[in-house]
């Protein structure tokens, strides 16, 4: 049955996973440079005399590609990257600083080209590591609506010096970061304040929404204008049914303002589906009541209902026979605990 809910009101909820975020992530998980020839060039270059080489590129051009990875996602911590060659920015802060600077880095990207840090809401997975991220690089600033700086400073341990670099965000209202323009819009899910955002950038358009317990009319209205999507596929019904979590935990991930299964998340992408969406990411997956081949598993089966059967990974294949057609959509589940490659949209 679909839980699609206009309104809500959950915010008088304590966390889903107050007390129950594993904040043990591992270290030495690998990632990919994209396999663009152009890039790697550009990684090789950076680790030969360690320059931080995209900002050394020329200034961008209207039909610069954008970029996006992801650090980790997950109750464990969640964390991803949009970015073009001369800006970007952070989504939520839950990985742990030193993780996301080499990451980017070994992807030939500095840190100074980081703006900023745009939150989706107050759970400890989404915020661990923000004010430490801005301390050591104080060019950055917090970007969140002030009711969800206000459960990061109500629900968490954090310094009241992070308040230096909040700045305030409005759902509905665009405001500007980089070479981006970012809408905040609402989603249900027990934080203090919710938001996905809608990004922007030339004709690129991305949306996001990494935790939510049902399809909302405002949920619908970005993504249905999206060209790239990430959204939560957070657990498989049968696993958390028979699992071993207890029943008021089983009930608060299942209801509107928890979190959103692999069925209602491939029926829904089905259901907006259009010839422009390019790319797909599946984020929040439940490291107990989930798996990856099951969650795309649920995804290509309702995309392959509406005619959608060519699918990709999204990364480059330099070998690929040119006589191949092309996918129609790269499809990923984003990793838990290790850092995704970093992906060319649309490519």
């Amino acid at each position: 049955m679909s839980r699609y809910r206009k309104n809500s009101n959950p915010r008088s909820l304590p966390g889903l996973f107050d007390g129950l975020d594993d904040f043990q992530e591992r270290m030495d998980g690998g990632f990919d440079v994209i396999p663009e020839k152009k890039m790697q060039r550009i990684v090789r270059q950076m680790q030969a005399d360690d320059r931080p080489a995209l900002d050394e590129l020329a200034p961008m051009a209207p039909s610069d590609k954008v970029f996006f990875m992801s650090f980790g996602s997950g109750s464990s911590g969640n964390c991803s990257y949009i970015g073009d060659r001369e800006s970007g920015f952070l989504i939520d802060a839950g990985v742990e600083t030193s993780k996301v600077v080499s990451t980017l880095r070994s992807n030939g990207i500095s840190m100074n080209a980081v703006k900023g840090i745009v939150l989706t809401h107050d759970h400890g997975d989404h915020i661990r590591y923000v004010y430490n991220l801005v301390r050591s690089h104080r060019h950055m600033r917090i970007y969140c609506t002030p009711k969800a700086f206000n459960g990061i400073l109500r629900r968490h341990n954090v310094s009241r010096r992070v308040k230096d670099y909040h700045v305030a965000i409005y759902k509905e209202f665009p405001f500007r970061l980089g070479n981006f323009e970012i809408s905040a819009f609402e989603v249900m899910h027990d934080g203090s304040d919710n938001a996905g955002f809608f990004i922007t950038h030339g004709d690129s358009k991305f949306a996001v929404a990494t935790d939510l317990g049902c399809i909302t009319d405002r949920v619908e209205h970005y993504m249905r204008q999206a060209d790239y999507i990430m959204l939560e596929a957070n657990y498989d019904r049968e696993m958390l049914r028979d699992g071993a979590y207890p029943e008021y935990l089983k009930a608060r991930i299942a209801a509107p303002n928890g979190h959103l299964d692999n069925v209602e998340a491939a029926a829904f992408v089905a259901r907006i589906y259009h010839p422009g969406m390019r790319n797909l990411f599946l984020c929040h997956l439940s490291q107990d009541n989930n798996r990856p081949a099951l969650a795309l598993s649920a995804m290509a089966d309702a995309l392959a209902s509406v005619g959608v059967t060519r699918l990709g990974n999204g990364m480059v294949d330099l070998s690929a026979n040119p006589d191949d057609l092309p996918p129609q959509l790269h499809l990923v589940a984003l990793p838990r605990h290790e850092a995704s490659p970093l992906y060319t949209l649309g490519v």
